[in-house]
């Protein structure tokens, strides 16, 4: 069973990194940062649709602040989504400010409305985490799916990534008689595979969504990460396989249900090939943010020397118990993933 007992700090963006998203245009000048929204003067408890408590806070701001920065949040969200064409603001209004107290770096939700059709989107504004950066732009290259981000200095700012959230989809859909549990499960497989492989930690169901894509004959899922704190940080190698995460367990069964063992390696090979294909392709860019990850101190020594005996015990690669920090780690585990497609 994999649990995480302690909070991770957070690690500053290096010059390194810095150097890296100014390279890839993901840094750029923002008229307002995640320190002015601190200066919020109220707030409420936010609670879903059931009454149930969101463990989000829903924060209000003194009049004569709150037009400057919902200005500045539509801004914003113009640069996220438009690249800074600022005539989409004129239909767009800001609904709402959300805090969620309890994130390792206590996040800001904004929900983005459009007047027109009550349209409505939301994005994030968080204190700048290194190892979520690193975690972001690795699910960009070597996932299936795009991650749209900006930095300056300490915030950050995501797009919501859309999708039923995992310990809802198993709370509510997983009996659904229209549920493929075959399709289900193997992307399960698949996407336990992508998060040990890139080292991605901490997937339990509350920090990935379901995407649900109804085609003329079936339905097909994809499993996305949300949270991106825990990129190469914990120690134990269990940390990056959702298999082990009791929350998880319902989809466990399902898979235990509907695969055998040979099905399962079927679908771990298939996505070793899939993340070798955008290896290389994108090889250049990788090189980059590999060489930024060399030189960051992005866990504790204690961490690092635990996950390099983990996993060369478990690919049986001595070349692990060489590497000195994490990046040397994720560098390690990227070659071996093309090498062993090549064999």
């Amino acid at each position: 069973m994999a649990i995480i007992s302690k909070k991770k700090k957070i690690y500053a963006i290096s010059k390194h990194l810095r150097a890296y998203l100014q390279d890839q245009d993901r840094e750029v000048e923002l008229s307002i940062t995640y320190k002015d929204l601190l200066r919020f003067d109220n707030s409420i408890p936010l609670y879903d649709k059931f009454g149930a408590d969101t463990l989000w806070e829903t924060v209000f701001y003194p009049q004569d602040d709150m037009q400057d920065i919902y200005l500045s949040l539509k801004k914003i969200y113009a640069l996220l989504k438009a690249d800074g064409d600022l005539s989409i603001m004129q239909h767009l209004y800001i609904d709402r400010i959300d805090l969620c107290v309890y994130g390792n770096t206590k996040p800001f939700r904004v929900r983005i409305v459009n007047n027109i059709n009550d349209n409505f989107d939301y994005f994030y504004i968080k204190q700048a985490d290194a190892s979520r950066i690193y975690g972001l732009e690795l699910e960009h290259l070597l996932s299936p799916n795009r991650i749209n981000y900006i930095v300056q200095d300490h915030t950050l700012i995501e797009e919501h990534i859309a999708g039923i959230p995992g310990d809802q989809f198993i709370r509510r859909h997983l009996k659904d008689k229209s549920l493929n549990e075959i399709r289900l499960a193997k992307e399960f497989v698949k996407f336990n595979e992508r998060c040990f492989l890139r080292l991605l930690g901490d997937m339990h169901s509350s920090n990935f969504v379901v995407e649900v894509t109804p085609d003329f004959e079936e339905v097909h899922y994809r499993i996305r990460a949300i949270d991106f704190d825990q990129q190469s940080y914990e120690g134990r190698k269990a940390i990056y396989m959702p298999q082990y995460f009791k929350q998880n367990n319902p989809l466990i069964e399902l898979g235990i249900r509907n695969m055998t063992p040979t099905t399962v390696q079927q679908y771990q090979k298939e996505e070793r090939s899939l993340m070798a294909n955008r290896i290389i392709s994108a090889k250049t860019t990788i090189r980059k943010l590999l060489r930024a990850m060399m030189h960051d101190d992005l866990a504790p020594e204690a961490h690092v020397e635990k996950l390099k005996s983990d996993l060369a015990a478990h690919h049986q690669e001595p070349t692990f118990l060489q590497c000195k920090n994490m990046g040397e780690i994720m560098k390690t585990s990227l070659s071996l993933i093309v090498q062993k497609v090549k064999l």
